[in-house]
């Protein structure tokens, strides 16, 4: 009933709305509102983020689980393939780590690939945010579950979709104006031609939004979703301070890294040793042959074999098609 429903904190708008919804809907809104750390937010009330009520289309009811005050906090998107390649995986892991130690929330989807990236990295150092396809109740792709109760107890999930809402194919672009309208930037880590991350950076253009690309080689389909992004003018980064010093002006942030900038830097990799520089070395930025750097390195089939492989899962290399690797970072 309406007095039950101001207690959640609606305004007028958005009772209005629920007491014309069917019946079902309404009751399992208000179980939902009642559990603990979840929230209903609507346009007229102050905690609505400003961002996102600037936008056109803007969400008249949020549902919110974590901490609402990250809604307003100073944001980047970042989005990319649900098919990255590693060095996509650990850019957007990296990045993500290093600007949310900046004082940065990172929004993203939740989906697998770059965004499922960019929450953990995230997490290691500061805030996420994670905008829903779904209700809130729900968690998709289910692989994400562990990934989404994090994201609630460390920071916030959000939702325009009511409670039982399924994840339905046309809920994922509504969904990334919402990542897009929050946030002051979106960034593109990783995208094929025709990827629905072009949508979410599209959209923030719209929104009158910074969009910034990472670029990638030009035998990497998965980066020429970026190239195309960057030929249309979305800023080119190379690095996660080249982002902050693009939005620390709209942000009111320092422009000054961290001052743990190296240790989170490097704080997932060992110290290479002269083998190991040898062997980047012969490589380039190319996609290069196990045979090739067998002859470039003087080293054996065995140990350059053991070395890829190693440096593949630190994120120092990348396998391409056709059993070639190159270089992702130096």
């Amino acid at each position: 009933d309406t007095p039950t429903l101001r207690q959640c904190g609606l305004g007028e708008a958005a009772i209005s709305a629920l007491n014309q919804a069917d019946s079902p809907l309404l009751n399992a809104c208000l179980e939902w509102a009642s559990i603990t750390g979840n929230q209903l937010l609507t346009l007229d009330q102050p905690a609505y983020p400003p961002l996102l009520k600037a936008i056109h289309d803007p969400p008249p009811l949020l549902f919110v689980t974590g901490n609402p005050e990250l809604l307003s906090t100073p944001q980047l998107a970042m989005v990319g393939s649900r098919n990255p390649t590693p060095g996509g995986i650990r850019n957007a892991e990296s990045f993500a780590e290093f600007l949310a130690a900046c004082g940065i929330t990172i929004t993203s989807g939740l989906a697998i690939g770059i965004d499922g990236a960019a929450h953990r990295g995230a997490l290691r150092s500061g805030a996420t945010l994670a905008v829903c396809g779904t209700g809130l109740d729900r968690v998709y792709p289910a692989r994400h579950r562990q990934l989404a109760r994090q994201i609630a107890e460390q920071g916030v999930l959000v939702s325009e979709f009511p409670p039982g809402t399924t994840a339905l194919p046309q809920n994922f672009p509504r969904r990334n104006r919402i990542i897009s309208g929050l946030s002051a930037g979106t960034l593109v880590i990783e995208a094929a031609p025709k990827s629905g991350s072009l949508i979410t950076a599209r959209t923030a253009l719209e929104q009158g939004r910074e969009v910034f690309a990472i670029p990638g080689s030009i035998h990497n389909p998965q980066a020429r979703g970026c190239h195309a992004l960057i030929k249309q003018g979305a800023k080119l980064v190379e690095t996660a301070q080249d982002c902050v010093d693009e939005l620390a002006p709209l942000l009111s942030l320092s422009a000054e890294p961290p001052a743990d900038q190296e240790a989170i830097a490097n704080s997932h990799h060992w110290q290479l040793d002269d083998d190991y520089h040898s062997l980047l070395e012969a490589m380039g930025y190319d996609p290069t042959s196990p045979d090739e750097l067998i002859t470039k390195t003087g080293l054996t089939a065995e140990v350059v074999s053991s070395m890829l492989l190693l440096l593949e899962l630190e994120g120092y290399v990348s396998s391409a098609a056709g059993g070639l690797y190159c270089r992702t970072r130096k």
